[in-house]
């Protein structure tokens, strides 16, 4: 494995991202373990990291079956860095960019026949074949084709060149936050069964969503069939994505962002002056508690979503943030913040999203 953790002369510096790529492998082993003994392989999901070779190298030496991510610029990259795959491209790819979802991509999810031929054309021109799972919508109202429409489809992606239909797919609990029961998993037995009888194919994947079937499958609630999970927030972040509750098994200090303390004054709780929108065309509400103690950090919306972080100190208070400030409320925190002094926070996964996107947040993997 090759070692990521960040070789530099100088102090980590503000605002950063702490990685624990070790804690993030005691997560998917057991994640893993579990799903496979239920028969269910797992896509292991990178997305929220944006592919950090540190944390996609743990989740292949756990016991991935597939590396996902929902972006081929990732999966290019994580080719690059020497991980063995297969790559599964989570996103429904853009008919103009065929090409390149075929030289990042084993496998992809698909909706429409367009794209599924562009798809083929490319594999042809490389001497590859591309694998498909085709999405079929049980419900969330996101990609995939209604239940009725599925054998058509995988009938006709069947025949285009250069293409392999290996299973069906639905998502859920990410547009409509459906969640995933024994009705609507049936449903998609039920059509992968039509479809396998219209092909004439044997459409081995039966893909039942992501994170959120977990729950599902932990109570033995799973009809049979299902054998391919896409999993991400689980694993990274060790949340029951439903309630974003902590998974059983698993940890949840896998990721810290750090900021820094860079104005701590007592100020009014209340703005003073006539009041209109902020800079993001909101009207915020505020509480009068008198005077605090509050400090702004190095740390915005540009770079994280500012409600989905918890300060790892008791008595911190997350206010609010702008594009390049975060307002805290330290007056019943233990220690005296000051100037210079450092904050960590846990982040949810908007909140993670963000930060691994953002090039003003420094990467530093630990071990």
């Amino acid at each position: 494995m090759v070692d990521y953790t960040e070789i530099t002369s100088e102090k980590f510096r503000t605002p950063r991202l702490e990685i624990y790529p070790n804690r993030i492998a005691e997560n998917a082993k057991s994640i893993i373990s579990k799903c496979h003994q239920s028969g269910i392989s797992v896509a292991c999901v990178t997305k929220v990291v944006c592919a950090h070779p540190a944390v996609a190298f743990a989740l292949e030496e756990s016991g991935a079956d597939i590396i996902a991510d929902s972006r081929s610029e990732n999966l290019k990259k994580l080719r690059a860095a020497g991980l063995k795959g297969p790559f599964l491209l989570l996103r429904l790819p853009a008919k103009s960019l065929a090409s390149e979802v075929v030289e990042a991509a084993d496998i992809s999810l698909n909706s429409n026949i367009e794209t599924i031929k562009a798809l083929g054309a490319a594999a042809v021109a490389a001497d590859k074949i591309h694998r498909v799972i085709i999405m079929v919508d049980v419900g969330d109202l996101r990609e995939g084709v209604w239940p009725d429409k599925a054998p058509e489809l995988v009938c006709n992606a069947a025949s285009v060149k250069g293409i392999e239909v290996i299973g069906i797919g639905c998502n859920l609990a990410c547009y409509g936050g459906v969640i995933p029961s024994p009705e609507n998993m049936r449903l998609l037995v039920n059509t992968t069964e039509k479809c396998r009888t219209a092909s004439k194919l044997p459409l081995q994947t039966i893909c039942g969503g992501n994170s959120s079937g977990l729950p599902i499958m932990s109570e033995g609630r799973l009809p049979n069939g299902i054998n391919l999970y896409r999993i991400g927030e689980a694993i990274i972040l060790g949340r029951n994505v439903i309630d974003r509750s902590p998974w059983p098994g698993t940890r949840q200090d896998t990721v810290i962002t750090v900021a820094e303390v860079i104005e701590s004054e007592v100020k009014p709780s209340m703005p003073i002056g006539d009041r209109g929108q902020d800079a993001f065309g909101e009207v915020q509400e505020f509480e009068d508690k008198g005077l605090r103690q509050r400090v702004i950090c190095n740390l915005g919306r540009q770079d994280v979503v500012v409600d989905g972080i918890e300060p790892l100190e008791k008595g911190i208070t997350v206010l609010g943030g702008s594009s390049d400030h975060l307002i805290l409320d330290v007056t019943d925190c233990e220690r005296k913040i000051k100037v210079g002094d450092e904050i960590a926070f846990y982040p949810g996964y908007g909140a993670l999203l963000a930060l691994s996107t953002s090039d003003y947040v420094q990467k530093v993997v630990k071990y």
